[in-house]
């Protein structure tokens, strides 16, 4: 192998990390805001751990957090509690950064 490939092999790895750690910061965020929303309606323990994971799961739907976002403010919505746009926008950049927290340091995020 060149240099230039060995470069380019580095690149393509670090590339790749960069993005599967992308994907666990945001998962984390989306558990870490679903618990939050969980707890605003009321559901706690396993329920609340369920609850969390659809709103993983809505992230899948398309680029960016507009789903995540939806998936909040229906569940919210639903559940007739009053929070405005701007919280959940605010609390989901919050659990973003205690997201980054988390996997910088190894926190499972379990306390």
């Amino acid at each position: 192998m060149t240099t230039f490939d060995d470069r380019e092999n580095a690149f393509e790895k670090e590339f790749i990390h960069n993005q599967d750690l992308q994907f666990k910061v945001h998962a984390r965020r989306n558990k870490l805001v679903g618990l939050w929303a969980a707890e605003k309606m009321g559901i706690s323990g396993k329920a609340a751990e369920d609850f969390a994971k659809t709103i993983v799961i809505a992230d899948l739907e398309e680029e960016g957090d507009d789903d995540v976002f939806r998936k909040l403010r229906g569940e919210l919505d639903k559940a007739a509690e009053a929070v405005s746009d701007d919280e959940i926008r605010a609390k989901m950049d919050e659990c973003l950064t205690e997201a980054k927290r988390q996997i910088r340091e190894g926190d499972d995020g379990k306390d």
